[in-house]
């Protein structure tokens, strides 16, 4: 790759200066000159209208793939507390670098994040950790600026992240910049070992076909996983890893976002993600007013409350409650499926739970495919016999 300054074209605008996010572009005598560090991302080049920036790229050869090593994943956290999808994410990447018999890190953006040493456990030979308090909530720019001056600088051949609403908002941009693919909600990742490729399958079609993607030629291959479609670990607390320590300095990076507070969804008692039961209604509860019978059997369970698609269309129950292809994948121990057909994409969403229990009036409803347990009747007459059954202990 190089970058040429056209000085016949270049008027000293500056537009490319306030673009270039590493801040390597300076006006000298009223013309544009760039210091070291380029990694070529086509910002400046974008901004300038008078054609006076050219990035020639060079023809990427098949050895592409010897010039990157490693497998990364970014280990999302809020409030300085690691997410759950980070460390299901590092079991997974654990078994893929050992596959590439490569190094397995972990790349964390926060300020005074606690349980980032606790990443070797699960797997991680290094920690990369981005500590300062100007990143500690979450700037699209700013996170994104710095990914990718550490992935040019340390060429990881894989960058997975989970497809929460951070990485969804982010790694695209990420992968943009470098100009490499993304493959978004993967529920399958694996290794052709002869090609070092990652095979990244995610559904489509609406969850009718199961669709196995490549990046032949760009580094890194890219994707982002649902939360609970691959098993955490655990932990290996006398496994020993390298904590990098990393400073983040802000100088050349602008940001057009600015954080003014974070307020948390309170419709959800229980985070669907988090708990270990949930209860999901589906069309057959009739109306709104039908999921308190629902939340009832949830609170003397303690339990999540849940919801197949067509009740959160309806507008029944928030979507922050979805379980599904749009929802969200969960894998609790018990899943109880009150009045759910079973269409392929909410079993799409929650097939992984460890014992599914399906209550539904029609025997041959597709949810008793997927079931451990099935209870043919009317939910409405089974429901509060439960909850009386559990009150009564």
């Amino acid at each position: 790759m190089g970058i040429l300054i056209d000085l016949d074209k270049c008027n000293g605008c500056g537009n490319c200066i306030e673009v270039c996010p590493f801040g390597l572009l300076e006006l000298v005598d009223d013309k544009v000159q760039v210091k070291e560090g380029c990694n070529f991302c086509r910002a400046c080049q974008e901004a300038c209208t008078y054609d006076a920036i050219l990035i020639e790229a060079a023809v990427e050869e098949v050895e592409v793939s010897d010039l990157h090593r490693g497998v990364w994943v970014f280990a999302e956290q809020r409030n300085g507390k690691i997410k759950g999808v980070a460390y299901e994410l590092l079991s997974k990447g654990r078994e893929l670098a050992d596959t590439l018999n490569a190094e397995l890190s972990a790349v964390c953006f926060g300020h005074n994040v606690a349980e980032a040493s606790e990443l070797t456990g699960y797997g991680a030979d290094k920690v990369y950790l981005v500590d300062a308090p100007i990143i500690k909530g979450f700037e699209e720019d700013l996170y994104t600026a710095k990914f990718v001056e550490l992935i040019c600088q340390y060429r990881p051949e894989i960058v997975l992240a989970g497809a929460t609403p951070m990485g969804r908002s982010f790694m695209p941009r990420v992968a943009a910049r470098l100009r490499t693919g993304l493959t978004a909600d993967c529920t399958g990742l694996e290794i052709d070992l002869g090609r070092r490729l990652l095979l990244q399958t995610r559904p489509t079609f609406g969850g009718n076909i199961m669709a196995t993607i490549i990046c032949s030629s760009k580094r890194p291959q890219m994707a982002t996983v649902r939360p609970r479609v691959f098993k955490k670990n655990t932990p290996d607390k006398e496994r020993k890893g390298q904590v990098i320590k990393l400073d983040f300095e802000r100088g050349g990076i602008t940001s057009k976002i600015k954080l003014l507070d974070f307020i948390e969804d309170l419709t959800e008692r229980v985070k669907l993600e988090d708990t270990d039961i949930i209860v999901s209604g589906g069309r057959g509860l009739g109306k709104a007013e039908n999921f308190h019978l629902l939340e009832e059997l949830a609170n003397v369970m303690g339990a999540a409350l849940g919801s197949s698609r067509p009740p959160v269309d309806e507008g029944w129950i928030p979507y922050s409650h979805q379980v599904g292809q749009t929802g969200k994948t969960v894998c609790p121990k018990l899943y109880i499926a009150c009045g759910i057909s079973g269409a392929v994409q909410h079993l799409a969403g929650m097939q992984t739970s460890e014992i599914i229990i399906a209550i539904n009036d029609d025997p041959n409803a597709p949810i008793f495919e997927v079931a451990t347990y099935g209870i043919v009747g009317d939910l409405f007459k089974v429901v509060p016999m439960l909850i009386a059954r559990l009150k009564g202990r």
